[in-house]
């Protein structure tokens, strides 16, 4: 048997479940699907979405479509090199046998740990503030965010059936709470509009730059692929992996879409691109009081639902790397009964804490960490595209479990489109020196570090990849 026959029985077996992967089933279609939703609508993205819609008004719609469109094209291809290399490692599993071993090790540090350390810090920061704002009274509202870290550190130490119940409510009460918020809005059903139907068609002009604002749209659709990981803990993978991306994008493209126009019939476009919290003060005006409850409800559940997705993905990530000798060898320590990669998960708490330690309770280092992060994770996705392309040249007569349709349309869109992203990442000219920065300083640190790891620790070549049969095996 070929080299490419022996890669593609394993790759098969280990997608639907089978040995490869010792795949436990513990996720179904439902839990998936929770867990591509349950990191994209972070709060974060609540209030990103709505200084965009403020920026241009109805016109953000397009954008938005177009962004959703450059997320399918990213779940297509991690669907494809999920099941063609199934294993908890993601990302420098697939880089590893397509690029070689630095890009595989710096995908995962720059495109998920330094993501961990940025953006979800200023989601639990946020968190922090916000609740502050809406509760002045309480003045232990700045320990809510290491309260949640902490609590999520230990139920993901639990173990996956104790995540999997735990992102199911969470997401499933995260979404429902943003779609009463712009039903309500769109129906006028508690308080009359501001704003008529035929004023906000009036504003509707792709001309004002509208276009423009791709770039900040796709940042309310990264993460979907953290269902990725999860792939030796789910059911019928080679089935439930994309459908999952799939169906959580155009979830939050729905969800995300009858949020922001709903906004534009009750706050003045103005509010929206200049409030700190704009998703408070939409809540305020189109339920009054009893509003500010609602979007508490939202706006921690998307938090905690973030926390406890990345708690989930990326510590598995490192215990891939970690067992390829791309990271520490204690990052792929497990727990004897859950099977938790314990270290990792600690790992990841530790980092995500660390900037609240810096920046205390300053909602105004939000946005830069935000920003900050989306460039770092845009480029692993451009290496995820190219990661496709690399493995059809090099093992065209593989048998995979999935294949990304349209290939390769997909993966060209989704380079240029993540180019673009990137080069209009910064939301203001001021901040724009200051944001690449962060990025490029933090991307050169972990790239030092993987060009010591793997030529004085591993003692093999950057740019080498690995034969595929030999990932499969392991």
């Amino acid at each position: 048997m070929s080299q490419q026959q022996t890669a593609a029985v394993k790759a098969t077996a280990a997608a639907n479940g089978g040995d490869a992967t010792q795949a436990r089933g513990a996720l179904g279609i439902k839990s998936l699907i929770a867990v591509a939703v349950g990191l994209v609508v972070s709060q974060g993205a609540m209030v990103i979405m709505l200084q965009g819609v403020g920026i241009v008004g109805a016109a953000f719609i397009v954008p938005l479509a177009i962004a959703w469109v450059l997320a399918l094209c990213y779940a297509a291809s991690f669907s494809e090199l999920a099941l063609l290399v199934p294993r908890a490692g993601s990302l420098s599993a697939y880089t590893e046998v397509a690029l070689g071993h630095f890009p595989a090790i710096l995908s995962v540090f720059s495109g998920y740990v330094v993501v961990a350390m940025f953006a979800l810090s200023a989601e639990l920061l946020l968190v922090n503030y916000f609740l502050g704002v809406l509760y002045p009274a309480v003045e232990s509202t700045n320990y809510v965010a290491f309260g949640i870290l902490a609590v999520f550190t230990v139920l993901n130490l639990m173990g996956i059936d104790v995540f999997a119940k735990l992102q199911y409510v969470l997401a499933f009460a995260m979404v429902v709470a943003l779609l009463l918020l712009g039903v309500s809005a769109l129906s006028g059903g508690f308080a009359p509009h501001t704003y008529s139907v035929s004023k906000l068609a009036e504003g509707f002009n792709l001309g004002d730059g509208a276009l423009t604002l791709i770039a900040l749209a796709i940042w309310g659709y990264v993460g979907a692929e953290f269902v990725c990981p999860m792939v030796g803990d789910a059911r019928n993978p080679a089935r439930n992996i994309p459908r999952s991306m799939y169906i959580g994008l155009t979830t939050i493209f729905v969800v995300f879409a009858i949020y922001c126009l709903g906004a534009l019939f009750y706050v003045p476009r103005d509010i929206l691109t200049s409030a700190e919290l704009p998703h408070l003060e939409y809540a305020s005006a189109t339920f009054g009081g009893s509003g500010t409850f609602l979007l508490a409800v939202a706006a921690v559940t998307a938090t905690c639902s973030t926390v406890n997705t990345s708690l989930a993905a990326v510590p598995r990530m490192l215990q891939g790397m970690a067992d390829q000798g791309q990271a520490f060898p204690m990052l792929g320590w497990l727990t004897r009964t859950s099977r938790v990669p314990w270290v990792a998960v600690l790992f990841i708490a530790g980092v995500t804490g660390l900037p609240l330690l810096v920046w205390g309770n300053d909602a105004s280092t939000v946005g830069l960490l935000l920003t900050s992060a989306a460039i770092s994770w845009l480029l692993a996705y451009i290496i995820a595209h190219m990661n496709v392309i690399a493995l059809r040249i090099r093992y065209p007569n593989v048998k995979r479990p999935y294949r990304a349709p349209f290939y390769p349309l997909p993966q060209l869109l989704g380079i240029v489109g993540m180019v673009y992203a990137i080069v209009y990442a910064s939301p203001a000219p001021e901040l724009t020196v200051k944001i690449f920065t962060n990025a490029g300083v933090v991307l050169g640190i972990v790239s030092l570090i993987a060009v010591v790891w793997i030529k004085l620790v591993m003692k093999k070549p950057l740019f080498k990849p690995e034969p595929l049969d030999e990932i499969a095996r392991l």
